[in-house]
């Protein structure tokens, strides 16, 4: 291609246990980035994998003549947050193309049209496969949706594209990145998102870490970046209130109509009183708890066993 773009790209690949499936995503990917742009690299982020994974990153590196290809080997399994998160921190690009999995279901032209609807004003670009997500991920969604206050909609994605102005902007904040979707979605500049109609492809296969650890970050993002927690105290206050309420007028019901026994109503309405303070008070520290969280999240504690250059 004779009009390559000047800018330079980054592309981070999560890798973990990927063998039956990285040959073909990452000579797509080095075919894509040595074809349009002038200068590229590609930054493959082994996540622990007990597989072939990393030979097969190496062989495919070795036909590599326009763009530079790097192996950051994680100590141990870190999920795929804090794996991609190692992966930006060595990134130099202007533009990086964050993919998630090795999962190719998607022509390489969407990549170019995801990258150029970033040059149209757009700091994030994503590209999302047009077809039904599976019932957890839907469910996940709606309730983020629900309960949190950003206008941008979840939705399962396959990549994206961020500018370096995303990048500096969220390491300006001074924290890790949990979840990027949410952070991305509310670091307030320009988002988009583009639908595909995918391949026909293998179905991504995910071992017992990986789940576990979805799970967890799903139950985690739930908490940290929407009111949920918060939602769900507020009703269980009001409902405890309600029935402190209505045991204050059933003691003096009974007191006043009937002969309960001595200090029985003494007791009720002391027990009713405590809880319906005791979940006030309850709400007011979990709602401090959320504004902590929003202002300060935990330090970078990512670790890597070493960073392989397989290219000049």
């Amino acid at each position: 291609m004779d009009n390559k773009e000047k800018n330079f790209a980054s592309a981070i690949i999560y890798v973990h246990n990927a063998e039956n499936r990285i040959e073909e995503f990452l000579k797509a990917i080095i075919d894509f980035m040595e074809d349009n742009f002038e200068h590229s690299e590609i930054i493959c982020v082994n996540d622990c994998s007990d597989d072939r994974s990393v030979d097969i990153i190496k062989k495919c590196s070795d036909s590599v003549t326009g763009t530079s290809v790097s192996v950051i080997n994680m100590s141990h399994f870190h999920g795929l947050e804090l794996a991609m998160d190692a992966g930006m921190d060595l990134s130099i690009g202007d533009f990086v193309f964050e993919f998630d999995n090795t999962v190719l279901d998607f022509e390489q032209g969407m990549i170019m049209e995801v990258y150029r609807r970033s040059l149209q004003g757009f700091d994030i670009v994503s590209a999302s496969p047009n077809r039904k997500a599976k019932l957890s991920s839907r469910l996940f969604y709606k309730v983020f949706d629900r309960f949190s206050d950003t206008t941008y909609q979840m939705t399962t994605e396959s990549f994206r594209v961020l500018s370096r102005r995303v990048i500096n902007r969220i390491s300006s904040m001074n924290k890790t990145i949990p979840y990027r979707k949410a952070v991305y979605a509310n670091c307030g500049l320009k988002t988009d998102n583009i639908k595909y109609f995918p391949k026909v492809f293998s179905a991504e296969t995910s071992d017992k870490r990986e789940k576990k650890y979805r799970s967890g970050l799903a139950a985690d993002a739930l908490i940290l970046f929407t009111d949920l927690g918060y939602s769900f105290a507020k009703s269980m206050t009001a409902l405890m209130m309600l029935m402190s309420v209505f045991m204050v007028l059933y003691a003096i019901v009974i007191f006043a109509t009937g002969h309960p026994v001595e200090g029985w109503t003494t007791t009720i309405l002391f027990l009713a009183v405590a809880f319906f303070g005791l979940f006030g008070i309850l709400t007011i520290i979990i709602k401090y708890l959320q504004l902590i969280v929003n202002l300060v999240f935990k330090r970078k504690h990512y670790n890597f066993e070493s960073i392989e250059k397989l290219t000049k």
